[in-house]
């Protein structure tokens, strides 16, 4: 969508630009003055990027818990970034990661409306009343000072700094332009009154805000032609109405790759804009006389018609959050109708998108997610190829008695459901790792997606020696063969048996999880597998295994032992967290593969296939 909006404007953009700067060199300074806005909030934006994975991300997390904190997020973030813009695609990022709800979603969207007004009081209050111009070129010395160290968090103040600069620059270019263009054409002449000014003014600062993707630009623009002469206030207030309209592009685009709650919450904003939209156009009369009684009660005079429209632009955007807030519910079961959740397909990635990976802290959570949602697959496929089923198991009070009595096969294809299940996710893991890692991210968060990535590969191989394990665990369980099914039994038990202490730590308070377990757990399987052997040597001696079925068992026994451990390094490195002074001791207690090795003799060999590796 994106793409072809821009094949079809950027011709009548350059035409009109063209046409423009035939006719008017001060038009040039106008169009200049608009571009160095736009380029200030490009580099505003980049800015405030730079610090992400930081506080904006931590304070989401924290104060979206309920629709006040989350309008007051809105309002406080937008005032600072002075870009509802990137508050919105921030919000669909975090939303479409499930780092927030959806109701507080739509509170950070309503918020950011009030708060973008700010923009307009900046510009008309301080923007056209001082030489702006004269703070623009200090600020823009001493940020690309700090745009060039080193230290990514210096950097990022130095474009915020440079975005102000350069946002001052484009406002005295503009509001210069405005000044020197009405010398040789007076756009008044195209004003319109009544209803039809209205609407097509409307349109028209609807139409300004698609094409530059920035109310805050439409407003700027609006409010020094409105300063200079050029356009009528009636007009000014319709233009307003019609920027917050096409404000609502930015999130449309931005929701293109975000997921069902992304979209969900991009059409939020639209319905919230145009309703807002459509109120201040039915009550313009009633409104424009509160701007009028409010102007005069805190003294802005009669005739400075930029204050009033950044009062209009005050009132009828808070008259809008104050509607909608009664609606809320509605809205979002409107939503959730509009945009039905879709039927869960397992071979899919939920989490991983385009829209995720533009800030550290979703993109980590994200990763999180699905890499639990690859494990959730592998559970399955895990139990099936043992012919067992997830919920006995996890219900089960004496596992290898619900072994022992699990008998008929499960009929499914592994190796499709593999390739469905597990292969296609692992793939998308690895690409969004690889996509990411390409990114410039903090080094703790790249670690961590690095990690995660790792903790994939680990449950893959688990999931593989399944598959080896499968044919023969059916062949000799599917009735009572005596030893042979009670060793298979016992391979069985002692897989699921992980299975569902690794579900204990899942749903275990992060506080209360710990390492020993899964310490204990690696001793006991190295253990096991180093007695396998002679276990098997006095079971051939006694003439209750025969030498095929012995080989088999060998065979399928370093599988099982491989899955065992490849779960248990999974589990440790995504459920174990290092951060208080319990896991530190933990960590300190925790064995290490050379530990283990005097622990266990020859333990720290893992084996693949029967072979070492």
């Amino acid at each position: 969508m994106s793409r072809l909006m821009n094949k079809l404007l950027l011709p009548v953009i350059l035409l009109v630009l063209s046409l423009g700067f035939w006719a008017s060199s001060d038009f040039q300074e106008i169009a200049a003055g608009v571009a160095i806005f736009l380029f200030g909030m490009l580099m505003l934006e980049d800015g405030f990027r730079s610090f992400s994975g930081g506080f904006l991300e931590r304070t989401l997390e924290k104060v979206t818990d309920s629709v006040p904190k989350s309008l007051g997020f809105g309002v406080i973030t937008t005032t600072i970034m002075q870009s509802s813009s990137l508050v919105s695609i921030i919000t669909i990022s975090f939303l479409s990661a499930g780092l927030i709800s959806l109701i507080a979603g739509v509170g950070i969207i309503f918020g950011a409306n009030i708060g973008t007004t700010t923009g307009a009081w900046l510009v008309a209050g301080f923007g056209l009343k001082v030489n702006i111009s004269a703070f623009a070129l200090p600020m823009l010395a001493i940020a690309i000072v700090l745009v060039f160290q080193k230290n990514k968090y210096w950097r990022g103040a130095g474009l915020v700094l440079a975005g102000l600069g350069f946002l001052f620059l484009g406002i005295h270019h503009m509001k210069e332009g405005f000044e020197a263009f009405k010398d040789q054409f007076d756009l008044t002449r195209f004003a319109l009154t009544g209803l039809v000014g209205l609407l097509v003014y409307t349109l028209v600062g609807t139409a300004a805000t698609v094409v530059m993707q920035s109310s805050h630009a439409t407003m700027t623009l609006i409010i020094t032609a409105l300063a200079a002469g050029q356009i009528s206030y009636e007009n000014a207030l319709a233009l307003a109405i019609g920027a917050n309209i096409g404000t609502t592009i930015t999130a449309i685009i931005g929701s293109l790759t975000a997921n069902f709650q992304g979209r969900r919450l991009a059409l939020a904003h639209l319905v919230f804009n145009v309703t807002t939209a459509g109120v201040a156009l039915i009550f313009i009369t009633p409104i424009r006389m509160a701007v009028d009684v409010i102007s005069s009660g805190v003294g802005i005079p009669d005739d400075d018609f930029t204050l009033k429209l950044a009062v209009f632009h005050t009132i009828f955007n808070t008259l809008g959050v104050v509607i909608m807030l009664p609606f809320l519910k509605r809205l979002i079961g409107f939503l959730e109708r509009r945009i039905a959740q879709p039927e869960e397909d397992l071979s899919k990635p939920k989490y991983l998108s385009e829209a995720v990976d533009a800030f550290p802290q979703t993109s980590e959570y994200a990763m999180r997610r699905e890499v639990k949602h690859l494990y959730d697959n592998a559970v399955e496929l895990i139990l099936h190829g043992l012919n067992l089923h997830r919920h006995e198991i996890f219900d089960s009070k004496d596992i290898a008695a619900t072994v022992a009595t699990s008998r008929a096969p499960v009929e499914f294809d592994i190796d499709e459901r593999y390739e469905a299940r597990v292969k296609t996710l692992y793939s998308a893991i690895i690409e969004f790792s690889t996509r990411v890692g390409a990114k410039d991210m903090p080094e703790d968060v790249a670690q961590g997606i690095y990690s995660l990535r790792d903790v994939s590969e680990e449950i893959v191989q688990a999931v593989k020696a399944i598959k080896h394990l499968r044919r023969n665990a059916t062949r000799y369980t599917q009735r009572d063969q005596g030893t042979i099914t009670a060793l298979y039994d016992q391979l069985r038990t002692e897989i699921a048996r992980i299975l569902v202490e690794i579900r204990k730590l899942e749903l275990a308070d992060p506080d209360d999880r710990s390492s020993l377990w899964l310490d204990e757990e690696r001793i006991q399987v190295e253990s096991d597998a180093k007695d396998t052997n002679n276990r098997i040597e006095v079971l051939i001696r006694n003439r209750k295994l025969d030498a095929t079925k012995a080989t088999s068992f060998l065979n399928d026994s370093s599988y099982a032992y491989s899955a065992m451990r490849n779960l248990l390094a999974a589990a440790r490195a995504y459920y174990i967290e290092t951060e208080d002074a319990m896991a530190e001791v933990e960590r300190i207690l925790a064995l290490e593969d050379e530990e283990l090795a005097d622990v266990v003799p020859g333990a720290g060999l893992e084996t693949e296939g029967g072979r070492a590796r």
